[in-house]
């Protein structure tokens, strides 16, 4: 197992290397990062300009600034910013865990609701049950990921305005956090960050999950069917035992399979999602440097980003051994 998980680290090494090397030629073919301050008024001077240029190596030839920005990288300096003011490091490490605190809540609860729906439509198969989880999971499934934000955020402010008193919320309907709080304690600040992150989770997760009970739904009637299956309800064991212990745990390896494969999805939609709610996390940032053509700034984000998906598809992979024994062997 160890070897195993040896040889998917040093292959997904490749795989960031080519990933950062195409976004940072993208990035750069977008345009001059600098062209703000060429056209301003009165126009700036030369010199400055020059200087900015040195400070972001926009003076060197593309290859050198690659190679440049690779090694800083691996030192874990992501090189310096259009902004001036703004550090890259501290940026990205600032917002990660305001997107990682999204991203994993709402992969738990598409997670469970895809279990819990997929397991029952398949064992009470073409019941009113079965109907309306395929009604609601092709419906979720239709909708776009922002169109169903928008349409959240704006039942939100319908019920905090039909609430009447403007000192009270029922949801919270912009940002990662309080600004003020009336309660500074650790209970306060926790109760605040979960109540901005129940309509952008119910908003990722219901996205998320749409797809993932039919995988489930599909998986479980295809063990239900199996002859081993059979054999168990033959051997007198009783259908609890032989549907958790035996059937959900080999139906959910497809779902294994599709959640690693669909997590970069999920971190996809939760820059939308951020967009919507105005949380200061990484799609946010992913969003101003992209307008701002901070290439230094999109290959922090892609590094991280795409290691995160490397290691969660490793515990995937992990947990196929898990799941199964078999699969070690």
């Amino acid at each position: 197992m160890f070897a195993f998980v040896i040889r998917r680290l040093l292959i997904s090494i490749p795989v960031l290397l080519v990933a950062s090397f195409l976004v940072f030629i993208m990035v750069t073919l977008m345009g001059d990062p600098l062209d703000a301050l060429r056209v301003t008024n009165p126009p700036t001077p030369p010199e400055t300009i020059a200087l900015e240029a040195q400070r972001l190596h926009l003076d060197l030839p593309w290859y050198e600034r690659y190679w440049h920005w690779l090694t800083n990288a691996l030192q874990g300096d992501f090189g310096p910013s259009v902004n001036k003011t703004e550090n890259i490091n501290e940026e990205v490490w600032g917002r990660l865990g305001v997107t990682l605190r999204l991203v994993f809540v709402a992969l738990a609860v598409a997670l469970v609701l895809a279990i819990v729906t997929g397991v029952v439509s398949a064992v009470k198969q073409y019941s009113k049950m079965d109907y309306t989880a395929t009604f609601f999971g092709f419906l979720f499934l239709a909708m776009p990921s922002f169109w169903l934000a928008i349409l959240l955020k704006e039942a939100g402010i319908l019920l905090n305005q039909a609430d009447g008193d403007p000192q009270s919320r029922v949801f919270y309907t912009y940002g990662d956090r309080s600004v003020l709080l009336e309660d500074d304690s650790a209970w306060g600040r926790f109760a605040d960050i979960a109540g901005h992150m129940i309509l952008p989770t119910i908003a990722l997760a219901l996205i998320t999950f749409a797809s993932w009970t039919r995988f489930q739904r599909s998986s479980m009637l295809e063990v239900l069917g199996s002859d081993y299956i059979r054999l168990a309800r033959a051997k007198g064991l009783r259908w609890r035992k032989v549907l958790t212990k035996h059937a959900l745990r080999t139906a959910l390896i497809p779902l294994v399979t599709v959640t690693a494969l669909d997590f970069a999805g999920i971190l996809g939609g939760a820059v939308i999602t951020e967009q919507v709610f105005g949380w200061h996390g990484m799609g946010q940032y992913l969003i101003d440097s992209i307008t701002t053509r901070d290439a230094y700034a999109v290959m922090a984000w892609l590094l991280i980003a795409g290691t995160i998906v490397v290691i969660f598809n490793l515990i995937a992979d992990l947990l196929y051994g898990v799941l199964d024994p078999r699969i070690r062997i």
